[in-house]
């Protein structure tokens, strides 16, 4: 065959991995049978080919495909030669040899898959030499960014790597369909997804489902961080999978203080200030037990990136695998590298959709706080509407679900609502709005079910051998933690006839 124009080292340098005869019988191929485009276009791309040439070629085929144009030696020879850009490897003698040395297209597919194989080789080569390069010439950055910035080219590397999608045809999806319900139907759990720990909220959304992204939003001092840190809580009481926190606006400590005055319903005044009372000494020290050892992560690195939040989950998937649930806390804080705040619009739909891209990615709910417009303050009822969200068009168009925290008591001090507070879900993709109500515990940034004894495991009389029995969920906690559990329940009953003797601990 004709000597082609290649792009490999010579000399000593090492030739990085290809295969010419795989992208000659598939270009050969391609020109023996113009119908095998379609299959090639889903399994190799123009990057994917290692000679120069065969880009060019490759280049000319999907452009003429596209426009619905037959390819054959002519018309990709007048093709090519035509293009400014081109490197004019369309000489017809070449192209006949591809076609005259490919007798069938039986083993396309397969030298389709042995080319974009070797262009995923070459990716991890150039990915790791550019690391190396950017530890031998730092540029003033410290070790620290250098990893940062090689965990991002490593994400990036297996996000293009990823398989390419395509159409899947109905039986498939009936037979997947069949199976989840097959699933769920033998499933002891009322509800197909993560539940949130609210029966009420439960029943309208079905809890939180794989991969959805839902925005819990809200004015100033109605409770959002605290309603989405209790959904924090439920969660990770409910397995052994991860959860992480990434808060942009509130220190780690902070939300700990927030998650032991929640759980040992001790005051948050009390634990910041140290002043505890006796009769506090034990919950909460049931609450550090109760909390101690889950697999709870919290990120509060100030204005975070999304390939930055999603290289450090990766991390997290790799050391304890995949999430149950991932807060942010809140999204208008994120930033875009390189971005000038000129556009803020613009940014905030590439965070939104850049959130959506976690949570398919992780297949786990990502629960992300949000603002509101101040506008609504001037409105007689000031309950929010999805178009309160600030930046709201790409933001209400990507979440699954949203959900705003109104509490009444706020604006109407002698409301008759005063201690609860309104979940309005403001969309459901996969079913009905509405809200549901519930109590608001603000010394103990505690919120409850209004009706006692769904999932409200601190308002109930029975032990904690009644709670595992009727709620599966907390079947995964240890021995300790039951009991610390139990002396939770027990404890900040008044009603309950097993009380334990307030006791400070030794110092």
């Amino acid at each position: 065959m004709t000597r082609l124009t290649t792009d490999a080292p010579t000399g000593s340098q090492r030739i990085p991995p290809h295969s010419i005869e795989a992208e000659q019988a598939v270009l050969g191929g391609l020109l023996l049978d113009n119908s095998t485009f379609e299959s090639m276009a889903d399994l190799v791309a123009v990057d994917d080919f290692y000679i120069s040439n065969h880009r060019e070629i490759f280049r000319a085929i999907s452009t003429l495909a596209d426009r619905g144009v037959a390819f054959d030696i002519v018309t990709l020879r007048d093709h090519i030669n035509s293009d400014p850009e081109a490197d004019r490897p369309g000489h017809i003698e070449y192209l006949k040899e591809l076609l005259a040395n490919t007798p069938s297209t039986a083993n396309i597919e397969s030298y389709a898959r042995l080319i974009r194989e070797r262009a995923k080789l070459r990716r991890i080569i150039t990915t790791c030499e550019d690391i190396y390069q950017s530890a031998q010439r730092p540029e003033g950055r410290s070790a620290a960014e250098l990893i940062e910035d090689a965990e991002c080219s490593v994400l990036r590397l297996v996000t293009t790597s990823q398989k390419r999608g395509g159409p899947t045809g109905v039986s498939q999806l009936l037979t997947r369909a069949k199976e989840k319900i097959d699933a769920r139907s033998k499933s002891a759990n009322t509800i197909s997804g993560l539940s949130s720990g609210f029966g009420d909220l439960d029943r309208k959304i079905d809890g939180f489902q794989p991969a959805d992204l839902i925005i819990v939003a809200g004015r100033p001092s109605m409770g959002k961080t605290s309603f989405a840190m209790n959904l924090v809580e439920n969660a990770v009481l409910q397995g052994e999978k991860p959860v992480l926190v990434y808060s942009l606006e509130m220190p780690g400590e902070s939300l700990i203080f927030r998650m032991l005055a929640s759980l040992g319903r001790v005051e948050l005044t009390k634990l910041r200030s140290g002043r505890l009372e006796d009769n506090d000494w034990p919950r909460l020290s049931s609450a550090i037990d109760l909390l101690n050892d889950q697999k709870l992560f919290i990120d509060d690195t100030s204005g975070i990136s999304p390939s930055e939040m999603r290289s450090r989950t990766r991390r997290i998937v790799r050391q304890h695998g995949e999430p149950a649930l991932i807060m942010v806390d809140y999204l208008q804080l994120m930033q875009i590298p390189g971005a000038t705040g000129k556009n803020r619009t613009s940014e905030i739909s590439e965070i939104s959709r850049s959130l959506k891209a976690l949570a398919k990615e992780f297949n786990c709910p990502v629960v992300a706080l949000s603002q509101l417009n101040r506008s609504l303050e001037q409105r007689p009822d000031k309950r929010p509407l999805n178009s309160d969200l600030r930046e709201s068009g790409a933001i209400e168009q990507d979440a699954d679900v949203i959900m705003f925290v109104y509490r009444d008591e706020i604006y109407h001090p002698d409301t008759k609502f005063k201690g609860t507070a309104e979940i309005i879900i403001g969309k459901h993709r996969e079913g009905p709005t509405g809200f549901c109500r519930l109590n608001f515990l603000n010394e103990f940034t505690r919120f409850e079910n209004l009706v006692p004894g769904t999932h409200d495991f601190t308002d109930l009389e029975i032990g904690i051998e009644g709670i595992v029995d009727e709620h599966p969920r907390f079947g995964r906690l240890t021995a300790s933690q039951l009991a610390s559990l139990n002396k939770l329940v027990k404890g900040s009953n008044p009603r309950s006839k097993t009380r334990r003797a307030p006791s400070r601990p030794k110092k």
